[in-house]
């Protein structure tokens, strides 16, 4: 294959996270969500691969007739937030007028977060929470946590989009990678796990969920209290 192709087949790579998130949305509309996320973390996987080949073989330059960024940007929208924010309303974990507040927050200020072109900082970090709802609703499901915390959890999050702090890229920042992208992997796993055995209260999975989830959530704001914040 010429590099041309091998570009090209990044993009159709990556856009097989539209079918994804379709086959997750038919699982969430039949009520069926350990199919729906565990097709969710299928999509979370290539999503988390096809940044570095991307890279490897230059697609703005050898692949430029596709735009890979608002390409990835389409599919995370609708696997990150959309498809998540619909399962977690119609699963019961957050009906009545908590559901409805939480899908008006959640896709709303989502919208506004994945359009924000100061989302990134110099170390590739976000800045600002980069609208991983699928990670947060996956613990949800996991734990079955009351609407209350649901409702914090979701309006906390939310507002720590537009706030300033900072959040790792587990493949793109290279300040502890060695310990964020095996911690990334994990979370995959567990996240695979918990959906497989229909999230069982007794699964250790969950345990994984959290452990990899406190980590990933806080280690670019550990760093920004000991480095330059928008280093």
């Amino acid at each position: 294959m010429t590099v041309q192709q091998k570009a090209l087949a990044v993009h159709l790579l990556t856009a097989t996270g539209a079918v994804f998130a379709m086959l997750a949305m038919l699982a969430a509309v039949d009520e069926k969500y350990d199919m729906m996320f565990l097709w969710l973390v299928v999509a979370f996987f290539v999503d988390g691969i096809d940044g570095p080949l991307a890279r490897r073989y230059d697609v703005k330059t050898n692949a430029p007739q596709f735009d890979g960024v608002l390409l990835d940007l389409i599919i995370d929208y609708l696997t990150y937030v959309f498809i998540p924010a619909f399962a977690l309303f119609k699963s019961g974990l957050m009906d009545g007028w908590s559901g409805w507040v939480m899908i008006i927050i959640v896709t709303f200020a989502s919208a506004m977060y994945f359009c924000d072109t100061r989302m990134k900082t110099k170390d590739n970090s976000f800045w600002g929470f980069p609208g991983c709802f699928n990670m947060l609703v996956l613990v949800i499901f996991a734990l079955n946590l009351p609407w209350w915390v649901s409702l914090i959890l979701v309006t906390f999050l939310s507002i720590t989009m537009f706030a300033p702090l900072k959040f790792v890229h587990p493949v793109r920042t290279e300040r502890w990678r060695a310990v964020t992208l095996p911690m990334a992997l994990a979370w995959t796993f567990f996240a695979g796990w918990a959906a497989w055995v229909n999230f069982d209260p007794e699964s250790w999975a969950q345990w994984g969920l959290v452990v990899t989830s406190v980590y990933l959530m806080g280690a670019g704001i550990v760093q920004q209290f000991f480095f330059d914040p928008r280093d």
